[in-house]
């Protein structure tokens, strides 16, 4: 398989670069920072395209931090819905075999106890700018597909996390503020809303996923990409605590709270399970291992050499 990965270089497409090469992919990584084209430049991302000739694009490139969709709403917006717009448009001037696209678990926004786990039927509720930004981008999708009949599976991720995440991702921000305090002798961290519940994934077994659907998946359908369990961010605060070389204290830290934040939310996997045989295959535990390991050897590297 000839594959594409737009945002190649950031964290989850860097896991699945890695991922395609090691099932013996042939692999062309694009990413604005390497010199690709922007995702709105519709003919930049078409010359691309005609030129590799894919098989399959993995649409991954965005703005992925939710927090700045609140302060930058507008380019968000932009580059994730308008983005997909012209990466399809794009696709199908060249005639791209397949996209898969990869939205968000946060389109479902608001869920209702009843509704849990959600499944890929539950409405779009989205509470952030950037949840909404995603469910344009799945709506345009499916548009996609609908009106000129292109072949787009779409990816709806819940929270994944791993070694190499930056600190937008709730894991390893508190993996690093805990490494800091081993490395600075302190004693305590601040903290956000603990009590939220999330579908955590390791991003190996999500990129795992990515490379199923392009295989398997169903043209015009949606995925979700999610463990089936929630747990609370208290308890992984705990877990990373439980690894840490010194004594901390969490703080609660009002400014570190979201405008909105949602109590729970907790994917349904059935459908992925049955079409492609996709299941999660790496535990939380050892992930935030990793994940804490990782965080001390990128403030070990990152410190003035003596």
């Amino acid at each position: 398989m000839r594959a594409l990965v737009t945002g190649a270089a950031g964290f989850v497409g860097r896991h699945l670069v890695d991922h395609l090469l090691s099932e013996g992919d042939e692999v062309v990584s694009t990413d604005r920072s390497s010199g690709g084209p922007d995702v709105l430049d519709q003919d930049g991302l078409a010359e691309l395209f005609g030129h590799h000739l894919p098989d399959v694009v993995f649409h991954l490139a965005g703005q992925a931090d939710v927090a700045r969709s609140w302060t930058e709403p507008a380019t968000t917006i932009r580059v994730n819905a308008e983005g997909t717009h012209h990466l399809l448009a794009a696709a199908r001037r060249t005639e791209v075999g397949r996209v898969v696209t990869v939205t968000s678990a946060d389109v479902y926004g608001v869920v209702t106890a009843d509704e849990l786990p959600v499944n890929e039927a539950a409405p779009f509720r989205p509470a952030s700018p950037y949840a909404a930004s995603k469910a344009m981008a799945d709506l345009i999708a499916q548009q996609a597909h609908v009106g000129y009949g292109q072949d787009v599976v779409r990816a709806r991720s819940f929270n994944h996390f791993g070694p190499g995440q930056g600190e937008a991702g709730v894991c390893s921000a508190l993996a690093l503020r805990i490494a800091r305090c081993e490395v600075r002798g302190e004693d305590s961290i601040q903290v956000g809303n603990l009590d939220a519940r999330r579908d955590f994934t390791d991003v190996r077994d999500v990129v795992r996923a990515y490379r199923l659907l392009a295989m398997s998946g169903r043209p015009d359908t949606a995925y979700n990409v999610c463990s089936g369990r929630a747990i609370s961010i208290r308890s992984i605060l705990e877990l990373l605590l439980s690894l840490a070389d010194c004594q901390i204290t969490p703080v609660d830290a009002p400014d570190l709270y979201r405008p909105v934040d949602l109590p729970e939310l907790c994917g349904d996997a059935s459908l992925i399970r049955r079409d492609t045989g996709w299941e999660p295959l790496l535990d939380i535990q050892s992930t935030l291992t990793e994940v804490l390991e990782d965080a001390r050897r990128r403030l070990y590297e990152s410190s003035p050499a003596d």
